[in-house]
């Protein structure tokens, strides 16, 4: 072994490894709660959202006589991510927790390389499209200079795109009243009324297949259906033509 090898240096040959707080990871959650007061939780999900730096992404509410129901979409700062689900969790009754991450270091740093790449294509673009000699050459080069530009701006949205799910997280909160129930589609009308709907979109389907099947055949029909007539004419016409072409069959001798 080297004596004089430096045992801190990194193996050039080893791939590299990143400490957490080094990885971009995309932290997306959802959470149901019920609680006393829908409405009042909602502000105090919104304040602790804002609390840790975040903000209200969208905020959709329903309520009736015996129904009252929030969605709030918040975005907070990743490192964060998991206290404010805790925070959210403790304003009433958790019914549904869902938590999901996303490494996606290779991919920011695959796009630095190609970003980095692409603006160092524009730069020399901009040099060759500076010293073109003739009209000709100056309107090719402007032409790929563009397309340069549209590449590198595409991948510079990207990046941001990744920049902002990385540093903020997305937790979608469904806060429910304490007499509220999910609804679901199979729930939501039963008797005469579902039969009916049913019956309606089965016969509306029926009907649209069946235009569609008659839209198919029209143009065929317009050329067969002549056609067919009239050879059937024709057949006719040629078989009573023969029938008055043949002798009359001789009358018998009366005995």
């Amino acid at each position: 072994a080297d004596k004089d090898a430096n045992p801190a240096e990194p193996n050039a040959g080893a791939p590299v490894k990143f400490r957490l707080d080094e990885r971009a990871i995309i932290y997306t959650g959802s959470i149901t709660v019920r609680v006393k007061d829908v409405g009042a939780a909602a502000a105090e999900a919104t304040s602790i959202a804002t609390g840790s730096g975040g903000f209200v992404g969208g905020d959709k509410r329903s309520s009736n006589d015996s129904y009252a129901e929030a969605t709030i979409v918040l975005r907070v700062p990743a490192p964060k991510f998991g206290a404010v689900v805790d925070q959210l969790a403790k304003l009433g009754d958790q019914q549904q927790r869902d938590i999901s991450t996303e490494d996606v270091t290779e991919e920011a740093l695959d796009l630095d390389a190609r970003i980095s790449s692409q603006r160092a294509r524009v730069d020399s673009g901009r040099r060759l499209r500076a010293q073109a000699k003739s009209l000709s050459d100056l309107v090719m080069l402007e032409g790929e200079l563009a397309k340069r530009e549209a590449d590198l701006a595409s991948l510079e949205a990207k990046k941001r795109r990744m920049d902002d799910l990385t540093a903020l997280s997305t937790i979608t909160v469904t806060l429910l009243a304490p007499q509220a129930e999910v609804v679901t589609e199979d729930d939501d009308e039963i008797g005469f009324m579902t039969g009916l709907k049913a019956g309606w979109t089965g016969l509306v389907g029926a009907l649209a297949l069946l235009l569609t099947i008659v839209g198919l055949l029209l143009p065929w029909l317009i050329v067969i259906v002549p056609v067919v007539l009239g050879t059937v004419w024709l057949a006719r016409r040629h078989h009573r033509q023969r029938l008055r072409a043949m002798p009359a069959a001789p009358t018998p001798p009366t005995p």
